[in-house]
C-alpha cells in the first residue's frame, strides 16, 4: 500500500517548551519567596500586592497550570502526533490553546496579586478567567480528539487513554466546580455553600492533582520514558487495569480531605475507602514504569534523562502511597492542617512533575534540534543538585509536621494543655522553615543550570519546524474484527471517551447528590443568621487578604482543639458561607470561635503590627486596611447576590443595608476609641475586617461543656 507524506508540527511543541521553562523558573522563584516569608516576614515587602496570602495562590497556579500545564501540552503535542501518525487536527487551533492558556496565565500574574480571588484551592481565578479556561480547554479537546479521528494508526496506545481521561475528567470538575455568581466584574460568590462547598471543592481540588497532575504525566511516562530507554512497555495487561481502575477510584477519593470536618460521617467513610484502594492502580503504574527500565539499569546510571525519570516515578509511588496513609482517620488526625501535608504535595509536585519535565525536556530538546545534549554533565550536577533539594525541601517539612501535631495535642499532667499558645509551635518550627527555602534554592538553581543547558543545545543545533513522515492510511471501511476485547475498543476512539466518562462521573454523582438533595447531611441551627453587611464586607476582605491560606475555619471534635479553640464546628453553621473558609493548613491557629475572644483593640493593633501584639509572630502587618475604606457601592449588589444563593435576607434589605452598616461601623469605631483611645474612621476597611473577625463562632451558645449536644437544631 502507498505511503502518505506528511509532516510533524514541532513548532507548537517548541512554544510549550519555552512556556514551561519561563514559567517554571517564575513559579519556583515565588514559591521561593513564599517560603522566605514564613521565617523572615520583612519579605513581605509592606504592599498589599506581595503578602504571603496573596503570592501563595500566584505560586500554587503558576507551577501548577503554568508550569506543569505547558510542560503536559508539550508533551502531550509531541507524542500525540506521533503515536497516531497524523499532524494536528488544526495549527490554527494549536495555536489558539498556547496563546489562550498564556493570556490565562497572565491574567492569573495579575489579578491574584490583586486581592481578586475566590479562595477555593487550586481554583482562586475569578469568574471571566474560569470561563477562558473553559474555553481553551476544549478548543484542546476538539484538537487532540479530531488528531485522533484522522490517525493512521488502528490502535491507541495506553498514553492516549490517558491523555483522553486528562480532557474529559478536568472539563468536569471545574465546570461544576466554578458554579459561582457573579456580583462583578471580578467578584463573585461560589454557587455552593458551608458543606457542600467543601464537598464540591475537595472533590475538585484532589482530582485536579489527580487528572492534572498525574494521569497526564502518567501518559507522558507511558511514551518518554520506553522511548528514553528503548525498551517496549513491561506489561499492556498492567497498563488496562492501571487505567481503568486509576480513573474509576481516583474520582471517590477527595472527602478525605474533610476528615474529622462537618462533612458526613458516610462521606468521609466513603472517601477512605476509596483513597486505600487507590493504593493497588497507583503502585501498578508505578512498577509498570519501572520494570520497563529492566535490562537498562546500566543506562540509567549513564543517563541523565533516565535518571530523573527513575526518580519521578519513584516520587509517585512514594507519593501514592502516603496519599492513601494519611486518609486513615487515626494518621489524618496527626497530620492535617500540619506541614506534614506540604512535604506530601511537594514529594509530588517536585519529585514526580518536575523531575518527569525535566527528563522530558533534557530527551525532546536535543531530538528537536538534531544534536546532542550540550552538556551530559551538568544535567548530572542538575540531577544531583535537584535530589538534594527535593530531600531538603521535604524532610525538614515532615520533622516540622509531627512537632506540630505533637505539641498541639499535648496535655501536662494536671489535664491542661502544654502549649497553650499556638504561636510556641511556630516559634519550635522556624528552623525547619529555613531549612526548606534552602532547598526550594537548590531546586530553583537546578532549573536555571537546566535553562542554560537547553539554550546552549539548541544553539548548537538547528530546529526542526516540520519533521516529514511517511505513514499508510488507516483503513476506514474495512473494519478488523476480533482480537483483545480492548484491543477493539481501542480502536472506537468515541465509545472509549463515552466510557472514560462514565467511569469518572459515577463517583462524584454518588458523593454528591446524597449531600444536595437529602436535608438531614446538613441539618440547620436556628440560631444561625445571615452575615450583616458590614460583616460581609469584612469576610470579603478576609477572602481577598488570602487569610484562608494561614487560618482554618474548623474546630475538630478532638479535646486538645475544644479545649484551645472552644466547642467543635456544626454543619449547620455554615450555611450561609459562600465560599466556606475551612481551610487546609494552620500557620495561625484555628479563627472558627475567635469571636468575642479578643477585644476590638486587639484586633486593631494585631493586624497593624502582629509582632508588637504576638511577639515572634510571622504574619505580615496590613497597614493599607487602615488606609482604605469600605467599598458601599458593592454592598446592594452583594446582598441580592446572596439572596440569590439562598441566604434569606428580606426583600428590599439592600436598599437600607449601607445605612445598618454605617451604624454597626460607628458602634466598633465608638468601642475603639472608649477601649484604648483608639481614633479610627468607621469607613475604613479594618473595621469591616473587625466586624467579621468579632462575629466568627458566636452563632451558637453552648450551655457547659458537657451539654454541647442540646444545641438547638432543626431540619427546616
Amino acid at each position: 500500500m502507498e505511503l502518505e507524506k506528511f509532516s510533524y508540527d514541532n513548532k507548537i511543541v517548541r512554544a510549550f517548551i519555552i512556556a514551561t521553562v519561563v514559567f517554571g523558573l517564575v513559579g519556583m522563584l515565588v514559591g521561593l519567596t513564599a517560603a522566605i516569608q514564613l521565617f523572615y516576614p520583612i519579605f513581605n515587602f509592606d504592599t498589599p500586592y506581595t503578602t504571603f496570602g496573596r503570592i501563595r495562590p500566584l505560586h500554587t497556579n503558576a507551577v501548577i497550570f503554568a508550569f506543569v500545564g505547558n510542560a503536559m501540552f508539550a508533551g502531550i503535542y509531541y507524542s500525540l502526533q506521533r503515536l497516531l501518525k497524523a499532524r494536528m487536527f488544526s495549527d490554527a487551533l494549536s495555536w489558539i490553546n498556547f496563546w489562550g492558556w498564556q493570556l490565562i496565565i497572565l491574567a492569573a500574574a495579575i489579578s491574584l496579586p490583586l486581592g481578586f480571588t475566590t479562595s477555593k484551592e487550586y481554583a482562586e481565578l475569578e469568574w471571566p478567567i474560569d470561563i477562558a479556561i473553559t474555553i481553551i480547554w476544549v478548543v484542546f479537546g476538539i484538537n487532540m480528539i479530531g488528531t485522533i479521528i484522522k490517525r493512521r494508526e488502528k490502535h491507541m496506545y495506553v498514553a492516549i487513554w490517558f491523555y483522553i481521561a486528562t480532557f474529559v475528567t478536568v472539563a468536569v470538575l471545574h465546570v461544576v466546580n466554578s458554579f459561582e455568581l457573579p456580583v462583578g466584574f471580578m467578584k463573585s460568590y461560589s454557587w455552593y455553600a458551608g458543606v457542600q462547598d467543601a464537598l464540591v471543592q475537595w472533590w475538585y481540588g484532589h482530582n485536579a492533582v489527580a487528572f492534572f497532575l498525574t494521569t497526564p504525566y502518567l501518559g507522558l511516562m507511558y511514551y518518554y520514558l520506553p522511548k528514553a530507554a528503548n525498551r517496549p512497555v513491561y506489561s499492556y495487561k498492567l497498563s488496562i487495569i492501571h487505567f481503568w481502575s486509576l480513573i474509576f477510584i481516583y474520582i471517590w477519593a477527595g472527602p478525605h480531605h474533610l476528615l474529622y470536618t462537618s462533612l458526613p460521617d458516610w462521606a468521609q467513610s466513603l472517601g477512605t475507602v476509596f483513597s486505600i484502594m487507590l493504593i493497588a492502580p497507583s503502585w501498578g503504574g508505578m512498577l509498570n514504569g519501572l520494570l520497563t527500565l529492566r535490562g537498562a539499569w546500566d543506562k540509567v546510571r549513564e543517563d541523565p534523562v533516565l535518571k530523573f525519570m527513575v526518580v519521578a516515578v519513584t516520587a509517585y509511588g512514594m507519593a501514592t502511597f502516603e496519599g492513601p496513609m494519611l486518609s486513615l482517620k487515626n494518621v489524618n488526625a496527626i497530620g492535617h492542617f500540619t506541614d506534614w501535608i506540604i512535604a506530601h504535595v511537594h514529594i509530588g509536585g517536585l519529585g514526580w512533575n518536575g523531575f518527569l519535565t525535566f527528563g522530558m525536556l533534557y530527551w525532546l530538546v536535543p531530538k528537536m534540534w538534531g544534536t546532542k545534549l550540550f552538556s551530559t554533565k551538568l544535567a548530572n550536577v542538575h540531577f544531583w543538585i535537584g535530589t538534594l533539594g527535593i530531600i531538603f525541601y521535604a524532610l525538614p517539612l515532615y520533622v516540622a509536621g509531627i512537632t506540630q501535631s505533637l505539641m498541639w495535642k499535648e496535655f501536662n499532667p494536671d489535664g491542661f494543655l502544654e502549649y497553650k499558645n499556638f504561636l510556641e509551635t511556630v516559634v519550635q518550627i522556624l528552623p525547619m522553615y529555613m531549612l526548606r527555602a534552602v532547598g526550594g534554592g537548590l531546586y530553583l538553581i537546578g532549573a536555571i543550570m537546566m535553562t542554560f543547558n537547553l539554550i546552549q543545545t539548541a544553539k548548537k543545533g538547528s530546529f526542526i519546524a516540520s519533521e516529514e513522515a511517511a505513514a499508510a492510511p488507516l483503513e476506514k471501511h474495512k473494519v478488523q474484527k476480533g482480537g483483545h476485547w480492548h484491543s477493539v475498543l481501542e480502536r472506537k476512539p468515541v465509545l472509549f471517551t463515552v466510557l472514560t466518562a462514565v467511569a469518572i462521573l459515577i463517583g462524584g454523582i454518588i458523593e454528591m447528590v446524597p449531600t444536595f438533595l437529602i436535608k438531614s447531611n446538613v441539618p440547620t441551627i436556628s440560631s444561625v443568621k445571615p452575615y450583616s453587611p458590614l460583616e460581609l464586607q469584612g469576610r470579603d476582605l478576609y477572602i481577598r487578604e488570602g487569610c484562608v491560606s494561614c487560618h482554618s475555619q474548623m474546630v475538630r471534635p478532638f479535646r486538645s482543639e475544644t479545649e484551645r479553640y472552644g466547642e467543635y464546628s456544626k454543619a449547620g453553621e455554615y450555611v450561609y458561607d459562600h465560599p466556606f473558609l475551612w481551610g487546609s493548613k494552620r500557620t495561625g491557629p484555628d479563627l472558627h470561635r475567635v469571636g468575642g475572644k479578643y477585644p476590638n483593640s486587639w484586633h486593631y493593633y494585631h493586624m497593624l503590627d502582629p509582632s508588637a501584639v504576638s511577639a515572634g509572630s510571622i504574619m505580615p502587618p496590613y497597614p493599607w486596611l487602615f488606609e482604605n475604606t469600605i467599598d458601599k457601592s458593592t454592598t446592594a449588589d452583594k446582598i441580592s447576590a446572596m439572596r440569590t444563593l439562598g441566604v434569606p435576607y428580606e426583600e428590599g434589605y439592600e436598599d437600607i443595608a449601607n445605612d445598618v452598616l454605617d451604624e454597626q461601623a460607628e458602634l466598633i469605631a465608638k468601642s475603639l476609641k472608649e477601649q484604648d483611645g483608639i481614633e479610627v474612621m468607621p469607613e475604613t476597611e479594618i473595621v469591616a475586617l473587625i466586624a467579621y473577625l468579632q462575629r466568627l463562632g458566636t452563632d451558637i451558645t453552648v450551655k457547659t461543656e458537657s451539654q454541647s449536644s442540646e444545641l438547638e437544631e432543626s431540619n427546616e
